[in-house]
């Protein structure tokens, strides 16, 4: 299979045949051993027979269906969760024997978080793509591929479901009795009955994938693990229809694992988090990483008394004590999801608390004020059908769709509980508020925000339920916090409800992502409307990024679809790659962030920032729950609005000058020029002026201590600092007078990140000794930010600069990132 595929070492291969089998649902029982640093336990996965097997069957969901009529049609005209006290309300007729199982020990493990609809119909995954069978697999065993790497693989074996006590229920219609006596064709029907169990009995599917994962073995399966790859075979059988379709695999991961990163907190205390980058998940557990394998899961986590177990899950988990010092947590979702968007934190973290409830109650009052888009013409569409798979969707919700503030908790180590209770925790409402004004119904029905240890490498990350900040954003005032939590909370839109079905156009996640943060900031700060002139400075700053990073880097990064026509395609067995996926300083890039943002932002304007909005509310109905290319997008907004088409913009021309070239846009290129002209832009110029001269002054009065007439600096914004910090680093030089004045009249070390990232640079390029330590400090402190700032400590060959930087890159280096440390170092020796 890995020869086959054969990919470049910078592509990151999908292995999984997809297409012959997908799963369905993982359940995964771990431990979290920190003495060891591995995470050591059982995954079951069941799975459906892929497209180029599927075959029609006389016994799917009806015959499903039928079993549950009585227990479930109680339900079919209003929430799930006003009938949920008890999963035997609904399973009277299921005769449950040992139902605590289900809950691992909870009484009710679905509370508080039944907000689900059964309104949904059933249409399959529109996204996936259907192949004839023209494979002839002879007297070959056929080869189940997996995705993984990294991973320790003990044990699999096929899963006799059909020793579940009420079992029988699955298998009770004639038509399946007639279909065959083999055992073996009788426990993948019940896996297809049970993965096919309609969407308002999600309970009890969960149950059951519960029972049957604690089903006995019927007999162990050969396997080979390969670099990227586990292969498992079970001996005469050929194809995936007779192929065990509910598995169990005993496996341990390794400390050097790229999917799990083992640390310590700000507090000093041991924890573990998954990045789910650069390989996704494959080092966590053995899954399917092709975008197009949607499934749910649900997941047991021991760990030692005192540990906090997060994880990408609907319910709002309450330990449960197996034994003295040992917790379980459990979790789950219904919602079909990559495996790669499963997401787990295990540390010391503490939970922020309001200490303030009326400020807390002032602040959602206030937002939800801005609601009202949400009921008006504009979202007339949620009555219709949804077009994905089935499952139990917010948007068919009454009280989902006018909830603008979903359930939503903070967690941190306890030396930063003061500064998440000051700054982010009264944040978090007006910024799910503005983006449910923005975008309507909150796809997940609940969030948890977890600032994660210094080594994350980024300023953020968005799972389903859960997001991960970087300490770097709690600095300085509220801009960077707000601006960043906005930014991960769209992605609960786009990347998430939404999904690229080709993880090569990731502009469609972090584009999106980056146009919506500042739509959403406006909003959480009251402001009816977008501000322009803020809009062109953060135009303005996000040009001159993009123009300074395709100076700097490959042009084959620079591509927003790299694999141009062939986007999307997957090879026979479903397989696929991640084109550059394995190209550290691609992590690095923000390429697809800026062109991506400036695309839509072009979309935007010319269409008028209402209409344009109404067109993405759309768009986020018609699409949630499915994975899409960006001719889908682009489709829809052009048919929206059908007078671009005639003014000459069509798909293909987007795709020539934006999505399928390198370099900075043409259409960009004329409109740079405008954003100079901004009121605030033009205030930062006449700052920039008075240093300048100010400078100059300085230099040309040599050591000579003579009285200077005093400038009065005006006080600016965030993004204006940054701005004028960028301005100041194009000069020859600056005296180290003016950067000591610099650093005291704007309280430099008060700022957030950016501003001190920017002043950074200013030391580095002026040599300014004085400020080595902040250099240092900002490696330290600010990881998911510095990493460049070692290179720039390089290249000016100065001995104390490069001193400075092989002296923090040695002090970080055993707990830093594994693709920064790469990186790094790579810049370093």
């Amino acid at each position: 299979m890995e020869t086959q595929l054969d990919p470049m070492k910078d592509d990151l291969p999908l292995m999984a045949n997809t297409s012959y089998m997908l799963v369905k649902h993982y359940v995964l029982d771990l431990d979290m051993d920190f003495k060891s640093k591995v995470v050591e336990g059982i995954i079951v996965l069941f799975f459906e027979t892929g497209s180029q097997y599927k075959k029609t069957s006389s016994t799917g969901k009806e015959g499903c269906q039928s079993h549950f009529d009585e227990t479930c049609k109680i339900r079919a005209s209003e929430p799930c969760h006003t009938l949920l006290a008890s999963v035997s309300a609904c399973s009277s007729k299921m005769e449950y024997n040992d139902l605590a199982v289900c809950g691992q020990g909870e009484e009710d493990p679905f509370d508080k978080n039944g907000n689900h609809s059964n309104k949904e119909q059933a249409s399959g995954i529109s996204s996936s793509k259907d192949y004839c069978d023209t494979e002839n697999h002879g007297n070959k065993d056929f080869l189940l591929v997996l995705d993984c790497c990294d991973l320790s693989v003990l044990k699999v074996e096929e899963v006799d479901v059909a020793a579940v006590s009420g079992i029988e229920k699955f298998t009770s219609s004639a038509k399946l009795n007639d279909v065959s006596k083999d055992m073996g064709n009788t426990r993948n029907q019940i896996v297809h009955e049970l993965v096919t169990l309609p969407a308002d009995c999600w309970k009890e599917q969960l149950c059951y994938f519960t029972r049957c994962s604690q089903a006995p073995g019927c007999g162990e399966l050969p396997f080979t693990t390969g670099t990227w790859s586990l292969e498992i075979r079970k001996p005469g059988i050929q194809t995936p229809v007779d192929f065990p379709h509910a598995i169990r695999i005993w496996y341990k991961t390794k400390p050097e694992g790229r999917s799990v990163t083992w640390t310590t907190d700000q507090s000093g205390r041991p924890c573990v988090y998954t990045m789910g980058s650069p390989i996704n998940n494959r080092a966590l557990f053995p899954c399917q990483e092709p975008p197009v394998a949607l499934s749910t899961w649900q997941a047991s986590v021991r760990t030692a008394a005192g540990f906090v177990v997060l994880m990408s899950g609907e319910n709002s988990a309450e330990p449960v004590q197996l034994q003295e010092g040992v917790l379980s947590w459990y979790y789950y979702v219904t919602m079909p999801m990559p495996a790669s968007t499963f997401t787990i934190a295990v540390g010391c973290w503490q939970e922020v608390k309001q200490k303030s409830q009326q400020s807390f109650t002032a602040a959602v009052q206030t937002n939800t004020e801005f609601s009202l888009p949400s009921s008006q013409a504009g979202f007339r569409w949620h009555e219709e059908i949804c077009s994905h798979v089935e499952y139990p969707c917010r948007f068919q919700n009454p009280a989902a769709r006018l909830e603008a503030v979903i359930p939503y908790r903070v967690f941190a180590p306890s030396c930063l509980m003061e500064c998440c209770e000051e700054r982010l925790l009264q944040l978090i409402p007006q910024c799910l508020s503005a983006a449910y004004t923005t975008l309507g119904t909150h796809p997940f029905s609940r969030l948890d925000v977890l600032i994660v240890p210094s080594n994350f490498s980024s300023l953020g990350m968005a799972s389903p339920h859960i997001i991960f900040l970087s300490q770097s954003v709690l600095p300085g005032g509220s801009h960077l916090c707000g601006t960043r939590l906005c930014h991960e909370i769209a992605h609960a839109w786009f990347g998430l409800a939404i999904g690229a079905r080709d993880w090569t156009e990731e502009w469609i996640s972090e584009g999106f992502a980056t146009f919506l943060e500042d739509i959403f900031w406006a909003r959480a700060q009251q402001q009816l409307s977008h501000d322009e002139e803020k809009g062109e400075l953060k135009a303005l700053l996000r040009w001159r990024r993009l123009r300074d990073e395709v100076q700097n880097s490959e042009e084959e990064l620079q591509v927003l679809r790299p694999k141009k026509e062939s986007t999307g395609e997957l090879s026979e067995s479903g397989a696929s790659i991640i084109k550059y996926g394995l190209k550290a300083e691609k992590a690095f890039m923000q390429v697809h962030y800026l062109k991506g943002y400036f695309l839509l932002r072009s979309l935007s304007r010319t269409m008028g920032e209402a209409s344009y909005l109404t067109s993405l509310r759309k768009f986020v109905h018609k699409f949630h729950g499915q994975l899409v290319l960006s001719q889908d997008f682009l489709c829809m907004l052009l048919e929206d609005n059908p007078e671009q088409k005639e003014s000459g913009l069509t798909v293909e021309s987007i795709f020539q000058n934006w999505l399928d070239t390198s370099g900075i846009p043409k259409p960009l290129l004329q409109e740079s020029e405008t954003w100079k002209d901004c009121q605030l832009v033009q205030q930062v110029s006449g700052e920039v002026t008075k240093w300048v001269q100010t400078n100059q002054r300085i230099r040309k009065s040599g050591r000579k201590k003579r009285r200077q007439d005093e400038v009065i600096f005006q006080k600016l914004l965030p993004d204006q600092l940054v701005l004028l910090l960028e301005s100041l680093l194009e000069e020859k030089t600056l005296c180290p007078r003016i950067l000591q004045c610099l650093k005291k009249t704007y309280q430099i070390q008060k700022q957030d990140a950016e501003v001190r990232h920017r002043w950074c640079e200013l030391v580095v390029k002026y040599k300014y000794v004085p400020g080595y330590g902040d250099v240092a400090k900002f490696l330290r402190e600010d990881q998911a930010m510095g990493v460049y700032l070692y290179g720039e400590l390089m290249v000016n060959e100065d001995a104390k600069q490069q001193e400075l930087a092989r002296k923090c890159f040695a002090a970080a280096r055993d707990h830093m990132d594994a693709s920064s440390a790469k990186v790094v170092a790579e810049m370093l020796f």
